[in-house]
């Protein structure tokens, strides 16, 4: 212990009282004894007291009456217990009354030392589980959703009218606008905070993993499966599961979340026994849904199902007005993780920020917040330090230059990439589009460029994601679109 706590001893002995007092105090402890229960009880009311040590029976009042206040009074302040007629009985009724342990007389010096250290310690376990249950509630709370304009308002409202409701949750929005974060919120307001919150990307994983993923599988239901595997459903159950990305999910899978859904029932993969969950499933989504379940590949009944209650978020150029507030949270936030003194944005430079069109959002911003606060030398941050993007420049990128390009070659330089002349050139005449949307002239292209990318990286994903400047789940989308999920990457480079 680097600190001696206060200690209070009640004891009807006034010569062991005494004894003890003194030797605890030649230990460096600061004691305050009490004789009676009543005494004891001011000294913990007007006392900052770190640890109790009380005697079972005494002559004007019980010991464990104390106990029993002091749980609900002061439940941070461990009790010892101690008696000179020790038994099951005794032990057992200070235990599941709270005491810390029972310990009997005489009672040897160093299994009270060890006792007090046991206490202290595990006080101080409990403490810190605390302050980090508080600092979640502070980072994942609705305080940490900043906001003024007035759909933001409305949302706050929605997560409190429906954070203890068992009725599913559909988040709706573009990419960055905070659906994680608005999901955790919801748990975190609702009474299974303190019961687990698990986040699945589905647009991250193949299929057949994401069934797995979610359900569970056991031993021998497909190659590899020496083992069975408790599924997301049945790690969150009495918590929360947020399914993000849940446009993705095949058809297979949107009749098996249909089920969960209604019946809060599965089998797992390869398993024939049902399993039964309490668990509460938030949805988000950056697709249509609608347009998906008038085209028929997003089954109608599990859209209707999902779609209980809807919190649409904005994107940012649609709420202006709240990005002088989110820049300064975001700037006090970069500032104390990099160690930075900067005291905010010049007026023009915030006039940039305010005018941007922000195509991914809060996630953006505080991208470029954070990049600002690393780059400029100024007590102001100016606008030589923010993306080219934001000052009306055209970004020197491989995909803006592929127009100009014969081969991708050339697209490989721009990004730093060893050139592999066994893979076949990209096409960018206007012959190799003719006919196609842009959209699809340009798949041949971005096709390359991952593959390539991926190559050198040693099919290393997060890497390949860093180095393209785009997340892992968006390159985890274009690599299932562009069928390069089970694409074969040879090292090996041809002369």
């Amino acid at each position: 212990m680097t600190a001696k706590p206060t200690l209070l001893i009640l004891d009807d002995d006034r010569w062991l009282l005494e004894s003890m007092c003194d030797w605890l105090r030649s230990e460096e402890f600061e004691v305050h004894a009490a004789s009676t229960v009543s005494q004891a009880k001011r000294i913990l009311d007007q006392s900052k007291i770190g640890l109790a040590l009380c005697d079972v029976r005494l002559e004007t009042g019980d010991g464990m009456d104390l106990l029993r206040w002091a749980k609900k009074k002061h439940k941070q302040v461990p009790v010892i217990m101690m008696t000179g007629y020790g038994g099951p009985d005794a032990g057992a009724e200070a235990i599941a009354a709270g005491a810390f342990d029972l310990l009997t007389k005489p009672v040897i010096d160093q299994e009270l030392l060890l006792a007090f250290n046991r206490a202290l310690e595990q006080n101080q376990i409990a403490q810190e589980n605390e302050q980090l249950k508080a600092q979640l509630d502070k980072r994942f709370g609705m305080e940490n959703i900043l906001g003024h304009d007035l759909r933001m308002a409305r949302i706050f409202d929605t997560i409190d009218s429906v954070a203890d409701a068992r009725a599913t949750v559909l988040i709706t929005g573009e990419n960055g606008t905070g659906k994680s974060m608005i999901a955790r919120a919801i748990h975190q307001r609702s009474r299974r905070r303190s019961r687990p919150f698990i986040e699945v990307a589905c647009g991250a994983l193949p299929d057949s993993l994401l069934e797995s993923e979610l359900f569970g599988h056991v031993a021998g239901a497909f190659t590899g499966a020496t083992t069975n595997k408790v599924g997301k459903f049945q790690l969150s159950d009495s918590g929360t599961l947020f399914l993000d990305e849940v446009g993705t999910a095949s058809q297979a899978l949107q009749v098996k979340l249909l089920r969960v859904l209604q019946e809060l029932q599965f089998e797992p993969l390869g398993g024939t026994e049902t399993v039964s969950v309490d668990t509460r499933v938030v949805l988000a989504t950056n697709e249509n849904l609608e347009a998906r379940v008038e085209e028929g590949s997003f089954r109608q009944d599990l859209y209707y199902r999902i779609n209980v209650i809807r919190i649409e978020l904005p994107a940012l150029r649609e709420r202006r007005d709240d990005i002088p507030l989110l820049v300064e949270h975001f700037l006090q936030s970069a500032s104390k993780e990099f160690g930075r003194t900067v005291d905010g944005f010049t007026r023009d430079a915030m006039d940039h920020l305010v005018n941007h069109a922000w195509p991914g959002n809060i996630r953006e911003l505080e991208n470029v917040v954070q990049r600002a606060v690393l780059l400029t030398k100024k007590p102001e941050i100016d606008v030589d330090v923010l993306p080219p993007s934001m000052m009306g420049k055209v970004h020197n990128t491989a995909m803006s230059r592929i127009p100009d390009c014969r081969s991708n070659s050339a697209v490989r330089s721009n990004l730093g990439l060893a050139t592999n002349h066994a893979t076949k050139p990209i096409e960018t005449g206007l012959h190799a589009w003719n006919g196609k949307t842009l959209s699809e002239a340009l798949e041949e292209p971005e096709r390359q460029i991952i593959l390539e990318t991926l190559r050198q990286r040693n099919g290393n994903r997060n890497e390949t994601a860093l180095q393209l400047g785009i997340n892992r789940t968006t390159l985890y989308k274009k690599m299932k679109k562009l069928g390069l999920e089970d694409q074969p990457l040879s090292l090996e480079v041809s002369r």
